[in-house]
């Protein structure tokens, strides 16, 4: 049986090595590798180390580009990753073999990145309130932001299934079908909230009209 050490240092630890050059494996397209997954899930919950490794492989680099966003520094990401294979790990259990691997794999990603972000505001928080106030006042300069970074924060206010949405297609690289199997939903619904979203995105950018 596969151990949350032997994930973290291993399987997982081996993925970040190969996703750190330029060639990125393919997240799965079809129904055939829909099936696969499957297969190595269930080859997981009874302890296989090969399914094992072959599953954190082939998911790993979709669930790192989908955790880090354009704001997010690479190692804030890798531990996200980490932290989510140990929840995986702790969970499996819970996994039907009738049910899609990636749907239920990437909801627990969407909860770890949610307590991440959070874990990280309440620790800058803690910071800034140790921080030394300035005897006197000193204008300090606004940090520099790029267009990446304004249009992340509109992002930031969509409604979290379009936000999920625009992360997979356009962070994450996933196309339309790939979307549609990892939030179990059809790709028609995927357009429809992606269509959403960028008319909202172009309201909150003043291209548009608000309907």
């Amino acid at each position: 049986m596969s151990s949350p050490g032997e994930l973290s240092g291993g399987a997982v630890g081996k993925a970040l090595d190969q996703n750190s050059g330029t060639a990125k494996p393919d997240p799965p397209k079809d129904k055939h590798d829909a099936e696969r997954l499957r297969v190595l899930m269930q080859g997981y919950q009874q302890g296989d180390r090969d399914a094992t490794t072959e599953l954190v492989e082939r998911i790993s680099p979709m669930l790192l580009r989908f955790l880090a966003g354009p704001l997010q520094t690479r190692p804030f990401a890798e531990d996200m990753l980490q932290d989510c294979w140990l929840r995986v790990h702790k969970a499996r259990h819970t996994y039907r073999s009738d049910s899609p691997v990636l749907p239920w794999i990437f909801a627990i990603a969407r909860h770890t990145r949610v307590d991440a972000y959070r874990r990280r505001r309440n620790i800058d928080a803690k910071e800034s309130s140790f921080e030394e106030k300035p005897a006197t006042f000193e204008p300090v300069a606004e940090p520099v932001r790029s267009p990446d970074f304004d249009l992340w924060r509109l992002v930031a206010q969509l409604p979290e299934s379009q936000q999920l949405v625009i992360r997979m297609l356009k962070v994450s690289g996933m196309s339309l079908e790939e979307v549609a199997n990892a939030t179990g939903t059809s790709v028609g619904s995927v357009k429809q909230k992606s269509h959403r979203a960028y008319e909202k995105l172009r309201v909150l950018l003043g291209h548009g009209k608000k309907k």
